[in-house]
């Protein structure tokens, strides 16, 4: 397992900087423009993707102008990134099967390989638990320490539920958008604030 980490971690590396990722992605788009007329299974992606980036295109248009210069630049951009998304959404999910049978393989001892997978959890688990350690009052026993910040002695987590989480996480998102939004409206040539009305009435007709 340690050999595996040693080979994957450059690889890792590399794959988690934004150029490569954006390069990437490019590489997609321009494989579904060139091949989606050869294979039957790629045309609906690639028609399925103009589409979406069409209908943005016209939206943005009935809020602002959109010139000849606009236009292909906000269809790239749309384009790159309607396919990032997909594509991080594609690697999340194959991240949560890929622990979820970690776990399977672990709690089963599959090819007795527990042993091994929890050494490397163990060793993950003490090097988060060393910056709590380090700021452990001398008086404080190290049991009363965990219980009170790590693991508590009800085993719940010390921190709040998934969805309180959520909740607290996508208030936060909307308040530093309604702050740049009021910050665009007020010292900048884009009326985000009108534009948001106007799809707010859209929305209701």
């Amino acid at each position: 397992m340690g050999i595996i980490r040693l080979i994957a971690a450059p690889i890792r590396r590399i794959a988690r900087s934004r150029l490569v990722q954006l390069l990437v992605v490019v590489a997609i788009i321009l494989l579904l423009d060139h091949y989606s007329y050869d294979y039957a299974v790629l045309r609906p992606v690639a028609d399925a993707l103009k589409r979406l980036v069409t209908a943005t295109v016209q939206l943005c248009s009935e809020y602002f102008r959109v010139g000849i210069l606009t236009d292909p630049v906000l269809q790239v951009g749309l384009m790159i990134a309607y396919v990032y998304i997909v594509c991080l959404l594609i690697f999340v999910l194959l991240r949560y099967l890929a622990r979820l049978t970690i776990d399977v393989v672990g709690w089963s001892n599959f090819l007795w390989l527990r042993s091994t997978i929890a050494r490397e959890r163990g060793i993950a688990a003490y090097r988060a638990w060393l910056p709590l350690e380090r700021i452990r009052p001398a008086d404080c026993p190290p049991e009363e320490w965990e219980q009170q910040f790590a693991w508590p002695a009800d085993n719940k987590p010390p921190y709040p539920p998934l969805a309180l989480r959520m909740a607290w996480g996508a208030l936060s998102y909307v308040l530093v958008i309604a702050v740049a939004a009021v910050l665009l409206q007020e010292f900048s040539p884009f009326p985000v604030l009108s534009w948001l009305g106007k799809l707010t009435k859209i929305s209701g007709a």
